[in-house]
């Protein structure tokens, strides 16, 4: 009797440096979104996954922090901020005077960074529990948004634009850190990713312009925006 080989032979594959291990060949291909948000539903492996070491190869964050030249005193809103990787930085970066608003969806990453922030005693750091198309910040309350690999998460973009606009300081600006939409080593599968063109053209759309750009991160692009 043949057997047919494909029911046989598993693929071990790696999402945003996790391990993941998925039927080979074409099931592979059609699970892979799924396996992939798979992850957000388990918080540790989620937590692990952010928190991993290797990561800061890739993600460089404190040349992303350097490149967004923060001074003292700066309000900082961290979207889909998970377990903080990037938002305690922030609260380093900001100084005492300063606010990073931790901003997250999931009960679980606002728990486990409000350990964090208990933990290391992080008085300019607050953890917000948004909705997914609201981050519930009060209107000019913000000098600047970061986003980094979330947008694609974001319910009614258009929607959440115009809010943003509301909430930016005048001056504020929009920073947008997500993978390019290609096959990569790291993070999602091509069809969840967003195109750097499409990201440009959605928020010149939503009323904002692209002022600078950074090409040092290895597998994502890094963008700059202000409102027009």
């Amino acid at each position: 009797m043949k057997l047919h080989l494909t029911y046989l032979l598993w693929s071990v594959i790696f999402v945003s440096g996790y391990p993941v291990i998925l039927p080979a060949q074409e099931a592979a291909q059609k699970h892979l979104p799924e396996a992939f948000h798979g992850m957000h539903q388990d918080p540790e492996a989620y937590i692990a996954m952010l928190e991993n070491p290797q990561r800061d190869r890739e993600q460089k964050p404190d040349e992303v922090i350097k490149a967004l030249n923060l001074n003292d005193g700066d309000r900082v809103a961290d979207i889909g901020a998970g377990s903080g990787y990037f938002s305690v930085r922030f609260a380093h970066a900001v100084g005492a005077d300063g606010r990073v608003f931790a901003v997250d969806t999931s009960p679980d990453m606002v728990l486990h960074m409000n350990r964090r922030i208990r933990d290391l005693k992080l008085a300019n750091m607050i953890a917000v529990l948004s909705a997914p198309d609201d981050p519930l910040l009060p209107d000019n309350s913000i000098d600047l948004f970061f986003i980094c690999n979330t947008w694609h998460h974001i319910q009614n973009r258009d929607h959440y634009l115009a809010l943003m606009k509301k909430i930016l300081r005048p001056g504020g600006r929009i920073a947008m850190v997500d993978y390019l939409k290609k096959a990569l080593p790291v993070g999602p599968p091509p069809q969840m990713k967003i195109a750097r063109e499409d990201l440009i053209r959605e928020m010149e759309s939503g009323g904002f312009g692209l002022t600078e750009e950074h090409s040092f991160l290895p597998y994502q692009y890094f963008l700059i925006f202000k409102p027009k």
